[in-house]
């Protein structure tokens, strides 16, 4: 079993060079009812950005499915991920998919370095079967690079979201400031409990009022730009250090008692 690493613990080892070895108990490792546990990962799969070297691709799709099956996840949210390689890391760690095909330059993005591994975009995963799927752009991107929400309902009536914000800053007015304004609004429109979490390139919250915000601050790698919003209820955050992608782990265990 991985050590887990607590996200305040994550950060003090690093300024003190202390190793941290603590795991986690075994009551710590029991199911609450109604628990759901959501783990978000940037995965850095397009094989363009700068960070595909660090992937030492495919160990990048292994980690996935050993963080998978380890933290006995409900479900996943994916960023910068290839519809091939989740095809793949859903079957092998058993997962219901739904893919979100990011649009690049006006088209879809055949992944590349290798090829074959299908069109970049972003994922959610379920343990459960989804039921149904809303898969929307963002009314304003920068760049070369559409920026989507997808969200997937699951067959145990709660559900899950996730998106990838432009980069360039989150000042008033800027891109990023209106997709997260418009993530906000979208998300307090959703009918069943809901779980959000992703890579939204800002420190400021776009949960709705009412809504817990989780971020991976703590984290040792690009610390603060991952965040995860709900209105499940006693959210509980841990934060695993990733080998072969420039983003942390977080796992988020809530409850869901409606």
């Amino acid at each position: 079993m991985r050590t887990r690493i607590p996200a305040v613990l994550l950060a003090l080892g690093v300024l003190l060079g202390v190793a941290l070895t603590t795991t986690v108990p075994a009551s710590a490792e029991e199911r609450r009812p109604g628990q759901v546990t959501v783990l978000q990962m940037n995965l850095c799969l397009s094989g363009l950005a700068g960070c595909f070297g660090g992937t030492e691709y495919p160990k990048v799709v292994d980690e996935a499915v050993e963080r998978l099956r380890e933290n006995r996840a409900d479900a996943a949210t994916l960023n910068e991920a290839c519809s091939g390689d989740v095809a793949e890391i859903g079957r092998r760690a058993g997962y219901h998919v739904a893919f979100a095909t990011v649009i690049y330059n006006g088209a879809p993005l055949p992944c590349r370095n290798p090829e074959g591994r299908g069109v970049f975009g972003n994922a959610v995963l379920s343990k459960t079967p989804i039921t149904d799927v809303d898969d929307t752009a963002f009314a304003v991107f920068n760049g070369v690079e559409e920026r989507r929400l997808i969200c997937a309902s699951t067959a145990r009536r709660f559900d899950v979201c996730t998106a990838h914000l432009s980069t360039g800053g989150e000042a008033p007015g800027s891109v990023n400031a209106q997709q997260c304004a418009e993530l906000t609004a979208r998300l307090e429109d959703r009918e069943q409990p809901t779980v959000f979490a992703g890579d939204v390139n800002r420190r400021a919250s776009c949960a709705p009022a009412g809504w817990w915000t989780e971020t991976d601050a703590e984290a040792v790698q690009l610390p603060g730009i991952q965040h995860a919003y709900g209105d499940l209820a006693d959210p509980r955050l841990e934060l695993e250090p990733a080998t072969y992608t420039d983003h942390d782990v977080m796992v988020v265990r809530s409850l869901l008692t409606r």
